[in-house]
């Protein structure tokens, strides 16, 4: 239910996601909601946003195992490339939940904190690759914030625009930042990378 109710807030925002519409969706009993959600559809929402940030986060461990150039550039273009393959194969670009659950919920503060705590896991693991690549520690985190930050914006315009061109300019004009931020005796590590998945949604 969770996950359901993570996916229907992405396509359609936290207002028009009804407890309902998310027991449908997980093909669930009514009566579990209430039992599994006393709180509600705050509870519902806070616990969507969380599940989203953890997702995201781990997903970056799986991006860096998979880069074939272990470059900064090259972890960003993966990140946005799970978006672009989604819209490649759905013909649409869905939303961030805890994009969503940020802008739908920014006058509740159980929203508001669940949402900074799941960009935060999101930003940690990011900042985590940067450094393994060889971005200074110091600066990594700012360099995560951006990117997050930017690939959250042209996913926003590319739903607008019903296309992946924000998402292409992001990856190509950050890619070039990115790398000029690695420390210049950084000697890249030797790895045999993996396949990725695009295939799975973003979220």
């Amino acid at each position: 239910m969770v996950f359901s109710a993570a996916q229907l807030i992405r396509r359609d925002g936290v207002g028009a996601t009804g407890m309902r519409d998310v027991a449908a969706h997980a093909d669930a009993p009514r009566g579990s909601l209430q039992h599994y959600f006393p709180g509600g559809k705050e509870q519902l929402v806070n616990e969507a946003v969380t599940w989203a940030g953890r997702y995201a986060g781990r997903r970056v461990a799986r991006f860096l195992a998979g880069l074939a150039e272990p470059k900064p550039s090259a972890l960003f273009a993966a990140m946005v490339g799970q978006w672009t393959h989604e819209y490649e194969t759905a013909g649409a670009v869905g939303g961030c939940p805890v994009a969503a659950a940020t802008v739908d919920c920014a006058a509740a503060d159980t929203a508001r904190l669940a949402a900074a705590a799941a960009f935060a896991r999101w930003r940690e693991p990011v900042a985590g690759a940067l450094t393994e690549l060889g971005v200074p520690a110091g600066r990594a985190p700012s360099l995560a914030t951006l990117m997050i930050s930017s690939l959250e914006g042209a996913v926003i315009m590319a739903r607008a625009e019903g296309g992946v061109g924000p998402l292409t300019t992001v990856a190509r004009e950050l890619g070039p930042l990115l790398d000029a931020a690695v420390a210049p005796d950084h000697r890249p590590p030797t790895r045999n990378a993996r396949p990725g998945n695009p295939g799975r949604a973003p979220f």
